[in-house]
């Protein structure tokens, strides 16, 4: 089963969107996307949309909430670059996005009561009923999960239309990032942003299917890995960089670690004998036993020379099609690189166990 895993990044969500094309391209057509905060808005506008019609709709989005902004920057030089995106992302925060957030009017005070974010997220919402199929996205056609934390509790959680009914106000939950975007109250409880405890849905996806194979396409925003930082500034760009990149690694170690003992239980009991192999009991253990295929492409956003801490806030159109136009280049190669392994497993059929392919190498 095609699987589509989409972390959490702001404004890098256009690079997302970018991969999506060329996935879209090379006719891998997800069964199921998961997704947290900005990864969350992506994976709604694709499953809540028919296949010919998903492009479209996640270029509606990606330019409505960049259309407040100059359109047009002329090529500069990277420092003078830097200068532009740190005042595209200062215009971002002071009038906000169109179709996402907007500031609340008047401004918020730190130590006001009542009030716990700075912006407004009805746009958000307007804007989800408009480009999410919300019948199409419950059909069971493709499974959507996204992931919150409970405010009160601090427990996280997905919310998955395999098990519920969802509607614009789980998705939105899901990227609801304090102190800028309010928490969404959903049955009584206040929800914020995922990926304040978990950036990367790929622990569900691996918990949740143990029966069928998964060829699963995974796209960071946020690499885990990293030069370290010379200034206080590339410090606290690489501290956002760890806090949300993904667990990738130990997602996968614990989920082959699962795997390799299922497939030991399994050989076990092909040599029951035949008293013992038919009994509830081993019926029970077969089942329980039975090894799933799994294949895990990951690629990782790159980061611009010109880039700095915003790089998640600035909400430019040029800047959304630099990342559009990265993520669409590099997925294409990456593509072609699984196409032209002894093992395609973009098409199947997947090897035995779980492997891992870097496609941003």
């Amino acid at each position: 089963m095609p699987v589509l895993v989409l972390q959490g990044g702001g404004a890098l969500g256009s690079y997302q969107a970018g991969v999506f094309q060329a996935l879209d391209e090379a006719g891998f057509c997800p069964k199921w996307v998961a997704g947290i905060s900005i990864g969350a808005i992506n994976a709604a506008l694709i499953a809540g949309n028919p296949p010919e019609q998903r492009v479209a709709r996640l270029t509606q989005f990606w330019e409505r909430v960049t259309s407040g902004l100059p359109q047009l920057v002329p090529a500069l030089p990277d420092g003078w670059m830097r200068g532009w995106h740190e005042w595209a992302a200062a215009a971002t925060a002071m009038f906000g996005a169109p179709g996402f957030f907007q500031p609340r009017w008047p401004p918020v005070l730190p130590f006001e009561k009542g009030q716990v974010a700075l912006y407004d997220t009805a746009p958000l919402r307007a804007t989800l009923l408009e480009l999410v199929d919300w019948d199409r996205l419950n059909s069971g056609d493709v499974r959507l999960s996204v992931g919150a934390v409970n405010v009160e509790t601090g427990n996280f959680r997905y919310f998955d239309s395999a098990h519920q009914r969802l509607g614009p106000e789980h998705v939105m939950a899901s990227g609801a990032l304090p102190p800028g975007l309010p928490p969404i109250e959903i049955d009584g409880c206040w929800w914020w942003d995922g990926g304040l405890v978990s950036n990367t849905p790929l622990d569900h996806v691996l918990a949740e299917e143990r029966a069928r194979d998964l060829a699963i396409f995974q796209v960071d925003l946020f690499p885990a890995r990293g030069a370290r930082p010379t200034s206080i500034a590339e410090a606290e760009e690489r501290v956002a960089d760890i806090r949300f990149s993904s667990r990738t690694r130990l997602a996968t170690d614990s989920a082959r670690a699962r795997n390799a003992e299922r497939r030991a239980i399994a050989r076990l009991i092909a040599h029951l004998p035949p008293e013992l192999a038919g009994s509830p009991e081993a019926r029970l253990l077969h089942e329980m036993a039975r090894p799933n295929r799994i294949a895990i492409g990951q690629l990782i956003y790159r980061d611009k020379a010109w880039q700095g801490t915003a790089k998640g806030r600035e909400f430019s159109r040029a800047t959304m099609r630099t990342h559009w136009e990265s993520g669409l280049a590099d997925a294409r190669t990456g593509v072609a690189r699984a196409r032209a392994a002894d093992t395609d497993w973009l098409a199947g059929p997947l090897p035995e166990g779980i492997n891992s392919y870097d496609l941003s190498a």
